[in-house]
């Protein structure tokens, strides 16, 4: 998984990581005229891109759009910092990505790079481009665009700084006690309720869309500050990439 003018931003951390330069992010446009967009800016149009049968989800045909336009990211401005997971398809990084919001110089960001460069493995890749650049809501990660330059393509989505709802009790909880025992703190009603909402709104969302999920659990939903909860992990991101987004 979309900041900003693609929906909200996460607040880069100060440190400084050793980073690698991944290659290129510039930012695309969502304007119908492919003579009004940059040379940045990648076209991706489903009657243009077979349909690749996935059992992860389905979305009504009644949804598909004849045209959707993808924001292109330069490599050159997407920064590796380190590796979040790594799945048999391809590996998820922490990264800095530059120019992406107008607001910040720039923000952390998940991407994921496609291993596998077979046609197959590419259909399913701009698909699911376009899938995810139709969805838009506050409790599903935002999806920001791709990059297709070269091998590896790349994916780059909004990063949840405390991973997947799953491993909310471990070692590297959201909610961590501060005696030295350093346990974590058990969810409150409250807070599960409030978790429970968050999941329940962006599935609504997803219903709106005719679209149905079909692996909704606690490892595709990932945490955010303030125990913010949004749904990832659609079609090829469960199919080609690692089931667990970070470590």
């Amino acid at each position: 998984m979309n900041k900003d003018r693609c929906g909200a931003s996460s607040v880069i951390s100060n440190d400084d990581d050793s980073a690698s330069p991944l290659h290129h992010v510039s930012n695309g446009s969502n304007t119908p005229s492919s003579s009004e967009m940059g040379p940045d800016a990648v076209i991706i149009g489903m009657t243009k891109i077979p349909v690749i049968e996935n059992p992860q989800y389905f979305r009504s045909n009644s949804m598909l759009k004849s045209d959707t336009f993808v924001q292109h990211i330069k490599r050159h401005n997407i920064v590796l910092k380190r590796e979040l997971g790594e799945g048999a398809f391809g590996k998820v990084f922490l990264a800095e990505c530059y120019n992406l919001s107008p607001e910040l110089d720039k923000i952390l960001v998940a991407v994921k790079t496609l291993k596998e460069a077979s046609e197959n493995a590419r259909k399913d890749f701009h698909r699911e481009a376009e899938l995810l650049t139709n969805l838009q809501h506050e409790h599903i990660v935002t999806f920001y665009g791709v990059c297709v330059e070269s091998d590896p393509l790349i994916m780059v989505f909004e990063y949840m700084k405390h991973g997947d709802l799953n491993k909310a009790h471990g070692p590297d909880s959201v909610m961590m006690g501060d005696g030295p025992t350093n346990r974590p703190v058990e969810l409150t009603q409250s807070q599960m309720l409030h978790i429970a909402q968050q999941i329940a709104a962006g599935m609504v969302y997803l219903a709106s869309q005719h679209f149905v999920h079909r692996d909704l659990a606690t490892r595709n939903c990932l945490v955010g500050e303030n125990l913010l909860v949004k749904i990832g992990d659609f079609g090829m991101s469960r199919d080609v990439y690692s089931t667990d987004y970070y470590r």
